[in-house]
């Protein structure tokens, strides 16, 4: 008998995984994923990466805008009568009473090596707090935040100056694989879920654009960790003159210079550990990302500028 299988999942990164069950034969009946958002002051309706991918393939589509108290929702789930629901970035809470509608439970597929970065932001906590590595973990959905057993991880090294975009792309291609077997073990009863060590967790809180402020007088690695992690999205930014500069590709000099300084013409900047930052492209608010070569030539911001006072 045909397995029937639920996706819940809304960013890019969850569209290669859903693809990846669709090309190998796994029977997706329905996909959940956040209601499309308005923009443009309303004239254009934005649907998510996972709706449009699921248009192209033909398979159903569900736009709650919650679960949560919401019984036809709940009817219409549990009239699906499915063997196994994955969930990849969903982005809403899935109540408890969910978690037994399916015969083989949720499985969710979460961007961390868990238990470290439990929570919404695990790619871009992970490059900012400068780890060595990070990976994909498969897990069965419990009620607590990301805290369900684990049936594999899979880890890769993270690379010098790679940011959250390149990141992101690479696990989710992971896990487009990996997720095969898995879901194959599931159903032939194979897999075994390991509970986590839940003192070793960590967690990696939703990014607000408050994150994305650069302190100068920080440690010059640690200022490369916050710019390639907030790429692109929001983007780790300085003011000047009331206007936003967000930095969108760096790399560590050894200029020396007051916390702050322009200390020279390519607009590279002291820092707080006797090292600096030389940006190579940024975007001033309101304009296109620009190289910084390109950028200087109608800059106001001039060699001398401290930057931690403008």
């Amino acid at each position: 008998m045909e397995k029937r299988i639920i996706f819940l999942g809304t960013p890019l990164f969850a569209v290669p995984i859903l693809e990846s069950l669709h090309k190998n034969g796994y029977p997706i009946n329905t996909v959940y994923t956040q209601p499309p958002q308005k923009s443009n002051r309303g004239l254009r309706i934005n649907k998510s990466p996972i709706h449009s991918t699921a248009e192209k393939l033909n398979i159903k589509i569900r736009t709650p805008k919650n679960l949560k108290s919401n019984m036809e929702e709940f009817n219409f789930f549990k009239n699906l009568n499915a063997d196994l629901a994955v969930v990849v970035a969903y982005g809403k809470i899935i109540p408890k009473e969910y978690l037994n509608l399916t015969k083989k439970g949720f499985i969710n597929v979460h961007g961390s090596i868990l238990p470290r970065w439990r929570g919404a932001a695990p790619i871009q906590r992970s490059i900012m707090n400068l780890d060595k590595q990070t990976g994909i973990s498969i897990m069965k959905l419990e009620e607590k935040l990301d805290s369900g057993p684990v049936s594999n991880i899979y880890k890769i090294k993270l690379g010098k100056n790679e940011n959250a975009q390149i990141i992101s792309n690479r696990l989710s291609l992971l896990a487009s694989d990996k997720i095969l077997d898995n879901v194959s073990d599931i159903f032939n009863n194979k897999v075994k879920f390991i509970a986590q060590d839940h003192s070793k967790a960590t967690y990696a809180k939703k990014i607000s654009k408050s994150d994305g402020k650069i302190d100068w007088s920080d440690d010059a690695t640690k200022i490369l960790g916050k710019i390639n992690g907030l790429f692109s999205t929001p983007g780790a930014f300085f003011n000047f003159n009331s206007e936003r500069y967000k930095i969108l590709k760096a790399e560590i000099s050894k200029g020396v210079g007051k916390i702050g300084e322009v200390i020279n013409e390519k607009l590279e900047i002291a820092c707080g550990n006797k090292k600096s930052i030389k940006i190579l492209i940024i975007q001033r608010q309101g304009k296109k990302p620009q190289k910084i070569e390109e950028f200087m030539l109608g800059s106001q911001i001039k060699k001398g500028t401290i930057l931690s006072s403008a």
